[in-house]
């Protein structure tokens, strides 16, 4: 990999728009799983819990499913040296804006300030109505959360089976895509559309593609450049370490 690793350190040393784009796989050294695969939630849960019509006609039975997962388990989670690195290579102003495929909110936690949230994210509730709130203002042990100004069953604030996606993050992920001379892929498999779009319009539009995963995956022999295999928070903390050389 140090031929790759040294070719992607001069990709980001030279560049002067790099964009990150991360799915499931950065926050698995988080303690979370992804969705799909053999240990994937959708292995263990039914995604039927996700649906927008079945969750409105089974409200209770969609949100103890949900508290579980995103909540009780989730909520446990902490953002690991991946994150962590992304955070400062933004507080150097080497990387613009990190696009994620992910709801845990560990971006932001880890202090990145860009962050374009594909999905939504777990962090904030909302109503019918677009009432929003903290989901931490919520006592989760009594299901399901209704909203305070309207009485309507709140839903988590990430996008179900059946929702669009938010407006904002698509507008911003694409136009980072369109200014984009870098983007560092890492932990997205490419199978979930239109987030796979991202990449891809950047490839278009001549933009270099640095993948980090474990394994290869659609990007790899679609779109990538330099593929560097490994964890996560292990590669990025060599890329941190080749950009202060």
């Amino acid at each position: 990999m140090d031929q790759d690793l040294e070719e992607a350190i001069k990709l980001i040393k030279e560049s002067k728009y790099t964009v990150a784009f991360t799915g499931a796989g950065i926050s698995v050294e988080s303690g979370i799983p992804p969705f799909r695969g053999e240990n994937g939630l959708w292995s263990k849960y039914n995604p039927e819990i996700l649906d927008l019509s079945y969750f409105y006609s089974h409200p209770l039975a969609s949100w103890k499913v949900i508290k579980e997962i995103f909540y009780d388990f989730f909520g446990e989670a902490k953002p690991n040296k991946a994150h962590l690195a992304l955070a400062e290579l933004e507080n150097k102003g080497i990387l613009k804006s990190v696009v994620t495929q992910n709801i845990d909110n560990l971006h932001t936690e880890a202090g990145s300030k860009e962050v374009y949230e594909f999905h939504g994210n777990s962090r904030m509730l909302v109503c019918k109505n677009n009432h929003h709130f903290e989901a931490s203002l919520f006592n989760l042990e009594d299901l399901p959360p209704k909203c305070t100004k309207c009485n309507e069953t709140l839903k988590p604030d990430f996008i179900f089976f059946g929702e669009g996606i938010p407006e904002l993050a698509y507008c911003k992920s694409f136009e980072a895509a369109e200014k984009a001379d870098v983007i560092i892929v890492i932990g997205s498999t490419g199978e979930v559309y239109p987030a796979a779009n991202m990449p891809k319009q950047a490839k278009a539009n001549g933009a270099k593609i640095i993948e980090i995963n474990p394994e290869k995956t659609l990007f790899s022999e679609s779109i990538t450049d330099v593929f560097l295999q490994g964890k996560a928070s292990d590669v990025m903390e060599k890329i941190l370490i080749g950009l202060k050389r």
